[in-house]
């Protein structure tokens, strides 16, 4: 059997695992990462903690599971290191992509005609340059991909792939080449940067790994799930972690900046082979299961994520109660930073299960949220929604963002696609599959029609725009702020 080695490196955890030419992910290993936040809204990783894990985990799997073929590399977009090339030591902290400390040098770079946001790797880079006390040219930039790259090839590879340049704030629009116009202003030096590399291609190889199997496929954790779930030429797909990421296929050429959309909607690189870049666009919710984290851990409502199903389901509604999913503002499209989670409706009869069931109802709300706006910005209307992630194990969720989108939502067999889809990336890349091929592995675990009429669902959606006005410039000082 053909292997790809999939390498997953995600916000708290490393995952290796071997994905065959089946779509069968197997001998997976999986380990916490050490998070810490010295400061409210500082998020600080080892990087050589990230790499140790990453090799220990990668010999594992290819130990249990014989040779690979080929190496995928999917990561946390954005999370921030800046190491010594001679002595492979990083300079300080990687910054994760949720870290908040620079949002003031976002803020006053605005004058200066530069739109940047706090969870781009633009900031990160100069705030770890400036702590290290060395010259930026001594440097070297990294994202995730691009250390575990390097420490795979032994140092030989500096390299980051398009749909991690894409959003770091630092490449041009044409997806080729750093702008020496923002490096300048942030007091780096072009030298630092790596070789921005197509998604697909023959990188170079693990010379760290037994049989030095070449790195083929290098690729975002939202492109990646996208991947993972079949989505290639066409379609959408929702993965429900702490937060949720919407990404939908649009093709075509690509858009005149990466800022924004009306929509709220944001562009994004799906993959890139030979030059070709695909593109799609991007929706985000900033609290999908850090929500039912909230319960379980704060409020002491439920004791585990699977009770959370058991009490919606032993109340027959949420009793006049609603929840705002706002706890760390909203996304798409929206985007106000100072809006705030709110429980309505709530009376003297109000259970746990009804607010436990409105919370899940209010998640499945938003992500209908990020559906319209997609389809708003595309232009084009879903039939079918597939989504992944650790909430579709909550069939009673998965049912309402069924009746409350109108689409049949299909629930990945795989609940973490992003490492299938690295996986297959990597197969692809090596001529081991071809792009159809993927796209006829898609076999769902389970399928969600709506159980509502248009007019239900027309009704509470109508009712859900007025729960949100109500939660918006919570904090206004927070919500005048835009990037």
């Amino acid at each position: 059997m053909v292997n790809a080695l999939a390498i997953d490196v995600g916000t708290t955890s490393v995952r290796t695992a071997l994905v065959d030419t089946s779509g069968k992910v197997s001998h997976i290993h999986q380990q916490q990462l050490s998070v810490s936040t010295p400061q409210p809204g500082e998020v600080e990783l080892d990087a050589l903690e990230i790499g140790r894990i990453v090799l220990t985990l990668a010999r594992r799997t290819l130990r249990d599971g014989g040779r690979c073929d080929v190496v995928g590399i999917t990561n946390q977009r954005a999370t921030t290191i800046v190491f010594d090339p001679v002595s492979g030591q990083p300079v300080g902290p990687a910054l994760g992509w949720q870290d908040l400390r620079t949002v003031i040098d976002c803020l006053l770079l605005q004058a200066e005609g530069l739109r940047l946001m706090p969870n781009q790797s633009a900031t990160k880079a100069k705030w770890l340059v400036n702590h290290s006390g060395r010259d930026a040219n001594e440097l070297r930039f990294a994202t995730v991909e691009t250390w575990i790259t390097w420490l795979l090839s032994e140092g030989a590879l500096h390299i980051t792939d398009r749909s991690n340049a894409g959003v770091n704030g630092l490449v041009k629009l044409d997806l080729a080449t750093w702008d020496k116009r923002v490096l300048a202003l942030l007091g780096l030096d072009v030298v630092m940067m790596p070789g921005i590399v197509d998604t697909m291609g023959a990188h170079g190889v693990a010379s760290a790994l037994e049989g030095a199997p070449p790195i083929t496929a290098l690729i975002g954790d939202q492109p990646a799930s996208l991947f993972g779930l079949s989505c290639v030429s066409q379609g959408a797909k929702i993965t429900f972690g702490t937060g949720a990421m919407l990404d939908m296929v649009r093709g075509g050429p690509g858009p005149d900046s990466m800022a924004v959309f009306d929509s709220g909607c944001f562009p994004t690189v799906l993959r890139s082979r030979e030059g070709e870049v695909i593109w799609g666009v991007e929706a985000i919710m900033f609290s999908a299961g850090a929500c039912i984290e909230w319960l379980r851990d704060d409020l002491g409502l439920i004791e585990d994520a699977a009770q959370s199903e058991m009490l919606a389901r032993s109340v027959d509604s949420c009793g006049g109660v609603s929840f705002v999913p706002a706890l760390s503002g909203l996304g798409t499209p929206h985007w106000d930073f100072g809006a705030r989670g709110g429980f309505f409706g709530i009376t003297r009869g109000s259970s746990k299960a009804h607010l436990v069931r409105a919370v899940l109802e209010g998640i499945a709300q938003r992500g209908a949220d990020l559906v319209d706006a997609a389809e708003r910005e595309t232009g084009s209307e879903l039939a079918e929604l597939r989504v992944d992630g650790g909430m579709t194990a909550n069939r009673f969720f998965v049912q309402c963002l069924a009746n409350l989108t109108g689409l049949t939502v299909t629930v990945s067999s795989e609940l973490e696609a992003t490492t299938r889809g690295a996986g297959l990336m990597a197969l692809v890349s090596g001529g081991l599959l071809n792009l159809t091929d993927v796209e006829n592995l898609w076999s769902p675990a389970e399928a969600f029609t709506t159980h509502f009429t248009h007019e239900q669902r027309l009704a509470s959606r109508e009712n859900w725009k007025e729960l949100v006005h109500r939660v918006e410039k919570t904090i206004p000082d927070l919500s005048a702020v835009t990037f």
